[in-house]
């Protein structure tokens, strides 16, 4: 029998597999829904397995094979025990190791070379590696962090609609399309704020790009102070020794314009992306393997 390497990439929205042969060679990827390990961890233990399931089967590989097959998952909440435990004992693999989403990210973006990744979507997180020390900046969440975050854009152009509603700031066509939507009443927006998560003020970061295109004043201020944020914390990875930078996330691509000149200079294209990044970890940690009989 073969033995199988599994890589999966857990988050709050879906959860993807790949299966590999014991060299890495990718043979096979699927998905499924969430792997929120922290808020539902059973619902993320099903959706792993159907995962990787389904990769199997893509793959034309007897789903029994599972049962043999080592894997690396990055999920975020690695760093809590508790879940990690009670994950951890009931995979339906030979053996498995639980990473952070980020370090899976990391290595499939710069393989095991020194380098840092700037994560930016609904939330910011910084990793950086440098002789084989992995440091982790940011990442503390909406309400005391994630500065330059999907989240924290989409909160400011609320604001900003709000100042413009009541004359305080020009008004322009983005913060129109906002008090707009919200049947020009700001008591919706309080409403809306009050009961909002982050992801739902992250749905509204792409119209602040979109209005950059169109020459919109208040939208490239409102970019331009969130750089300031991501420039800062690119400084702090310089600081330590950082030469090369990837951005990802849903935001990335979209700030590799508006970062300083100093940062783009150490911008590299991601070698691949996480899901390869935990397989990549699995050939390191468990292959090549003898399959369990």
């Amino acid at each position: 029998m073969t033995a199988y390497l599994i890589g999966i990439d857990g988050g709050g929205t879906s959860c993807r597999a790949a299966v590999a042969g014991s060299n890495g060679n990718i043979l096979a990827r699927a998905q499924a829904g969430p792997a929120n390990i922290l808020s539902d961890p059973d619902t993320a233990l099903d959706n792993i397995a159907s995962a990787t399931r389904a990769a199997f089967y893509a793959a034309g590989i007897n789903a029994r094979s599972i049962a043999s097959a080592r894997a690396v998952l990055g999920v975020a909440g690695n760093n809590v025990g508790e879940a990690v435990h009670y994950v951890k004992n009931r995979l339906p693999f030979a053996e498995a190791d639980i990473e952070s989403d980020g370090l899976i990210a990391l290595q499939g973006a710069l393989g095991d070379k020194d380098g840092a990744v700037a994560i930016l979507g609904t939330g910011t997180i910084y990793i950086s590696r440098h002789c084989d020390t992995v440091t982790y900046t940011g990442g503390w969440g909406f309400t005391v962090g994630d500065l330059g975050s999907g989240a924290r854009i989409g909160h400011a152009l609320l604001q900003e609609s709000l100042l413009a509603y009541d004359g305080i700031h020009v008004m322009s066509a983005m913060t129109a399309s906002v008090l707009a939507e919200f049947k020009n009443d700001p008591r919706n927006i309080v409403e809306f704020a009050r009961q909002a998560k982050p992801g739902a003020f992250g749905r509204y970061a792409p119209r602040v790009f979109e209005h950059i295109k169109r020459g919109d004043a208040v939208a490239a201020r409102l970019l331009k102070e969130a750089a300031v944020s991501v420039d800062e914390a690119l400084d702090r990875l310089v600081a330590r020794g950082t030469q090369r930078i990837c951005l990802l996330g849903g935001l990335g691509p979209l700030y590799s314009s508006w970062i300083a000149a100093r940062h783009q200079s150490l911008l590299v294209t991601p070698e691949g992306d996480a899901l390869s990044g935990a397989v990549a970890l699995a050939v390191s940690r468990f292959g090549p393997l003898k399959a369990i009989e």
